[in-house]
């Protein structure tokens, strides 16, 4: 199975939205600079400009976020307004998004007027300059990774984020609804959008609109959290497996043994991946729910298929001594 939505990769974002989405968590407060929030972040970064601030630029990263904390502000507190003034002007000719000031460093007077007249956003947290950088990285991170669009269903099952996959009206919904009622978890239904974290971590979510909602044919739109509880439903979750519903046909290959392993390839990471015949009589929650729990065994080094496997060889070997 192929990918189906291309790989997008934000360009950049506003400083407006990074100060509305993360500035709660980041402790951020806007000192100056309101009329330029539409500023474009373009890396997801952050920059300490202490070289700037010297005047060398060669390797200077204007793309990101500037950090001013306690080495860059005492370095420029030993001149004066007019030179702070100079210093901060290079600085902003690169075209910077925005200035944070760490620790709760007040603007000094040159931080304001370049503000002023150039629209520079200057913002302001009381957090240390490295825990600001380590949590704003992380933010920045999810912001700029790359993401795609799925069609299936999201199911957090006893802690493995469980991608439901097949045509329209297989009986993914269906199959998701019984699985919260067994206490597992919905994170996405019909549609998945899902980030590439660290370029290892495939990460699964909703929509903010349907988040917590699910179709179910002849019954309608239903209010998981409502029904089930809150635990019911998850924000975001790691996608670990991929089960397929196929519907069955007569001479159709199923896997027997398991010892062949397929995988779906999803921003160029490989999932594993189970193709599920889906016929009458067949409990389908049942069996996803194993699925999970076999793919958590794998995950801790335990492969039942090919540990049967050795140990029937095993025992063909000793009866032919």
């Amino acid at each position: 199975m192929q990918l189906q939505s291309p790989a997008k990769r934000p360009k950049g974002i506003t400083v407006s939205h990074f100060f509305k989405t993360h500035g709660k968590k980041l402790r951020m407060e806007l000192m100056a600079g309101a009329t330029g929030m539409d500023r474009i972040i373009r890396e997801g970064s952050v920059n300490r400009p202490a070289l700037a601030l010297t005047g060398f630029y060669k390797f200077f990263s204007h793309k990101c976020i500037q950090l001013i904390g306690a080495a860059e502000m005492t370095y420029l507190r030993t001149f004066d307004e007019e030179r702070q003034y100079e210093l901060l002007r290079e600085m902003v000719k690169r075209q910077i998004p925005c200035i944070v000031l760490s620790r709760n460093y007040v603007p000094t007077k040159a931080f304001l007027r370049i503000a002023e007249e150039t629209g520079l956003p200057i913002l302001r947290t009381p957090m240390i300059t490295k825990h600001f950088m380590n949590i704003a990285t992380v933010a920045l991170e999810y912001e700029f990774a790359p993401t795609t669009l799925e069609h299936g269903t999201l199911i957090d099952v006893k802690g493995i984020g469980t991608l439901l996959k097949g045509k329209s009206g297989v009986g993914k919904s269906e199959c998701a609804l019984a699985l919260v009622e067994r206490n597992h978890s919905l994170v996405a239904d019909d549609l998945t959008y899902i980030s590439l974290i660290n370029e290892k971590d495939l990460i699964g979510r909703s929509s903010e609109l349907n988040r917590g909602y699910m179709e179910c044919r002849g019954i309608g739109i239903i209010n998981v959290a409502e029904l089930f509880g809150i635990r019911s439903v998850r924000m975001e979750k790691r996608i670990d497996l991929v089960v397929n519903f196929q519907e069955w046909e007569p001479g159709m290959e199923e896997e027997r043994t398991g010892l062949e392993q397929n995988y779906y390839e999803i921003l160029g990471m490989k999932v594993p991946l189970i193709d599920l015949p889906v016929r009458s009589g067949r409990d389908l929650c049942r069996l996803v729910e194993v699925a999970a729990l076999v793919q958590a065994l794998k995950r801790m080094g335990h492969d039942s298929a090919r540990e049967f496997n050795e140990r029937l060889i095993a025992h063909m070997a000793g009866q032919n001594r």
